[in-house]
C-alpha cells in the first residue's frame, strides 16, 4: 500500500513538470465590443522566449502605438515564471465585425500560433467625462485643424492649406507620427518644407495654447465643382498629469497615445468664366509677361540660331502649354527644349518657363517670325487678358538663293530705288589757260641704278643654279612631295576653320564647309550630290583605307552635332588636328 502511494506521489510530481515545462502562447484583447472612437489594446504573450515573432496584419484597424515588449522573469521556491508580452494599441476604421487573425513565434524549432479573436466596432459612443482619466484629459487638451486661405476659388487658382496642431500647456507631446496622409484627389498638389517651424504661444478658442505649424501644401484645383481635402491624421505619444504625487509632492504624469485629425474639408471650385474666353486659352490663371527673342537676326545659311518663348509671371507655370511659333518652310526648327524656373510658396507658384527653338535657315533671304499671342485669366480683374510679340526678321547673309527669297529680295531691291536728282553743275566751262611747267633735263647712263642693273643679271646666274639643284632634288623626293602637298591642302582647306577656334558654332560650321569643299575638289562631285553612301563608295574605290573613311565620315557627323550640342574648346582643337590628319591621309592614300 506503502508503495502504491508513492508511486501515484512520482506521477504527479512527473505530470507537474510536463505541465510546467509546456510552452504557452495567447493572444487577449481589452474588450471585444467597442465603439469606433475608442481603442483597443492587443497582448501577445508567451511563457518561452522565441524567435521571429510575426503579428496578424490589423488590416480593419490602424495602429497608433506598438509593439511595446515586456518581459517579466523571477524564481520562487526554486521556480521559474518567465513572461514576454508583445502590446499594439490599434483604432478601428469603421464599424463592422472583425477578426484579428493569428500571430505566430518560433520557441526552441517549433512554431507557435495564437487563437483568432472577434471583435465588433459600434457607432461611436460616448467617452466617460472622467476629469481625472487621462484619455479624457488628453481628448480635450490637444487639437489639430487645417487652415484654408480661400474656400472658394477659381479653377486653377492657387490655395493654400495649413495643419496647425495646438496642445494646452498641461500636458506635453514627446512624439507626432503621421498616420493617414491625405491624397489631393483632383488637385495639384505641393508640400512646403515646414521642418524649421517653431512652437508658438497663442489662443485657441479663448484659451491658452501652444501651437505648431506641422505641415503646408499649396494646392490648384484642377475640376469644378465640390472637392474634398481629405483629412489628415496624426498619433501624438502625450505625458498627462495625474491625481497622484510622488515622494516630494510633484504630480505624477501618464503617459498616453492620442489620434487626432484635422477632419474633411470641402471647397466649391468656380468655374472660368465662358464669356470673353480667348479661342487659343490653354488654362493659364495668374498674373504673367510673354517675351519672344532671337538670339541673333543676321547669319549665314546652315548656321544656327535660338528662338526663345518665355512667359514669367505668377500663376500655374506648370500646368499650362506655351504658345507655338510659326516659321517659313525654308527655316528648318528643331523640336524645343522646355526649361523651367519656377518656385513655390504660400502665395503659389512664380518663376518663368520657356520653350528655346534651335532654327537652321537653308537659303539666303529674309524671314519674318511673325508676332505670336498668350491669353491668360488675370485673377485680380477676373477677365482674360491678352499678350502678343513683335515681329522678328532673320536676315540670312550668305547662301544659296531659292524661288521664294529671290522674289522677296527684288521687291526690296525695287522699294529702295529712288529716283536720280540732276546736278546743275554737272558740266563745266573748258580751261583756257594750263598750268605746264618746263623740266630740265637729266642722263640715266652711267647713274647708280645703271650700274645696279647692269650688273644683276650675272649676279642672279649662281643663284638661279642653287634654287634649281634643290628643286630637282625636291622633285626627286615623290614620297616627301606628296606629304608637302597633302598638309598645304589641309592648311588651305582647314584655314577659316582655324581662325574660329573657340567660337563653337563658327568653328563648326567653317570645319564643315571645309569637309565638304575638300571632297568636292578631290572626288569631282557637285554639292547636289553630297551623301555619305556616296563619299564612301568613291573614297573605297580610290583605295583610300577603311579607318581613314570612317574617321572622315565620324567628323562630318561630329559637325552636325557639335553646333546643338555643348562643347568646350579642347574639344574643338581635338576635332580640328583629327580633321587636318584625316585630309593629309585621304590625299596620300588616293589614287
Amino acid at each position: 500500500m506503502k508503495f502504491t502511494k508513492n508511486i501515484a506521489v512520482l506521477l504527479f510530481l512527473l505530470i507537474s513538470s510536463v505541465a510546467l515545462a509546456q510552452v504557452k502562447f495567447d493572444s487577449k484583447v481589452s474588450k471585444s465590443k467597442l465603439g469606433v472612437n475608442e481603442r483597443l489594446r492587443v497582448d501577445f504573450t508567451m511563457n518561452e522566449d522565441g524567435d521571429n515573432f510575426n503579428p496578424p496584419s490589423f488590416s480593419n484597424f490602424t495602429v497608433i502605438g506598438g509593439p511595446n515588449q515586456s518581459v517579466s522573469n523571477s524564481w520562487v521556491n526554486g521556480v521559474r515564471t518567465y513572461n514576454k508580452t508583445y502590446s499594439y494599441f490599434l483604432a478601428p476604421k469603421k464599424r463592422g465585425t472583425f477578426t484579428i487573425g493569428q500571430a505566430t513565434i518560433e520557441i526552441k524549432g517549433e512554431t507557435y500560433k495564437t487563437t483568432p479573436k472577434k471583435i465588433e466596432v459600434t457607432a461611436a459612443v460616448d467617452i466617460p467625462k472622467d476629469p481625472n482619466d487621462p484619455n479624457y484629459i488628453a481628448s480635450k487638451n490637444i487639437h489639430l485643424v487645417a487652415e484654408v486661405s480661400n474656400a472658394n476659388p477659381y479653377l486653377n487658382e492657387a490655395i493654400t492649406v495649413l495643419y496647425r496642431i495646438y496642445i494646452s500647456p498641461e500636458i506635453a507631446a514627446d512624439n507626432l507620427n503621421e498616420i493617414d496622409t491625405p491624397r489631393y484627389n483632383d488637385f495639384w498638389s505641393n508640400n512646403l518644407d515646414a521642418q524649421n517651424e517653431k512652437v508658438t504661444n497663442t489662443q485657441y478658442k479663448g484659451e491658452d495654447y501652444r501651437t505648431l505649424l506641422y505641415k503646408k501644401v499649396v494646392l490648384y484645383p484642377q475640376k469644378t465643382g465640390k472637392l474634398e481635402i481629405e483629412p489628415l491624421s496624426l498619433n501624438v505619444s502625450l505625458r498627462v498629469p495625474t491625481n497622484r504625487r510622488d515622494i516630494f509632492g510633484s504630480r505624477l504624469m501618464a503617459r498616453v497615445n492620442r489620434t487626432v485629425s484635422a477632419g474633411k474639408r470641402v471647397i466649391t471650385v468656380k468655374p472660368l468664366p465662358e464669356e470673353g474666353k480667348p479661342v487659343d486659352f490653354t488654362g493659364a490663371v495668374g498674373d504673367f509677361n510673354l517675351d519672344v527673342s532671337a538670339s541673333k537676326t543676321e547669319l549665314d545659311a546652315t548656321e544656327s540660331l535660338q528662338v526663345k518663348v518665355n512667359v514669367k509671371g505668377k500663376g500655374n507655370l506648370k500646368l499650362f502649354k506655351l504658345p507655338k511659333i510659326s516659321l517659313p518652310s525654308s527655316l528648318e526648327v528643331y523640336e524645343p527644349e522646355h526649361s523651367e524656373k519656377v518656385r513655390t510658396n504660400l502665395s503659389g507658384m512664380s518663376g518663368s518657363i520657356s520653350d528655346s527653338y534651335t532654327v537652321v535657315p537653308q537659303f539666303k533671304g529674309k524671314y519674318p517670325i511673325p508676332s505670336i499671342s498668350f491669353s491668360y485669366f488675370d485673377l485680380k480683374t477676373k477677365s482674360y487678358k491678352r499678350l502678343s510679340s513683335e515681329e522678328i526678321v532673320i536676315n540670312v547673309l550668305n547662301g544659296p538663293a531659292s524661288t521664294t527669297a529671290s522674289t522677296d529680295n527684288s521687291a526690296v531691291a525695287n522699294v529702295n530705288k529712288q529716283a536720280v536728282v540732276a546736278n546743275s553743275d554737272q558740266f563745266s566751262f573748258i580751261k583756257t589757260k594750263s598750268g605746264f611747267q618746263s623740266m630740265t633735263t637729266s642722263h640715266f647712263f652711267k647713274t647708280g641704278t645703271f650700274w645696279s642693273l647692269l650688273l644683276l643679271p650675272f649676279l642672279a646666274i649662281p643663284l638661279a643654279i642653287i634654287i634649281r639643284k634643290k628643286k630637282a632634288s625636291r622633285d626627286a623626293d615623290v614620297h616627301g612631295n606628296r606629304i608637302r602637298k597633302a598638309d598645304r591642302l589641309a592648311k588651305k582647306y582647314l584655314s577659316n576653320a582655324k581662325k574660329s577656334l573657340g567660337q563653337k558654332e563658327a568653328f563648326y560650321i567653317a570645319l564643315e564647309k571645309a569637309l565638304h569643299n575638300y571632297l568636292k575638289a578631290k572626288l569631282h562631285i557637285e554639292t547636289s550630290d553630297f551623301s555619305k553612301d556616296k563619299f564612301i563608295s568613291l573614297l573605297k574605290g580610290k583605295q583610300v583605307e577603311d579607318n581613314v573613311i570612317t574617321d572622315f565620315i565620324g567628323i562630318i557627323e561630329n559637325c552636325e552635332l557639335a553646333r546643338y550640342t555643348p562643347i568646350d574648346n579642347v574639344t574643338m582643337q581635338e576635332d580640328y588636328d583629327k580633321a587636318a590628319k584625316t585630309i593629309s591621309l585621304i590625299d596620300k592614300q588616293a589614287r
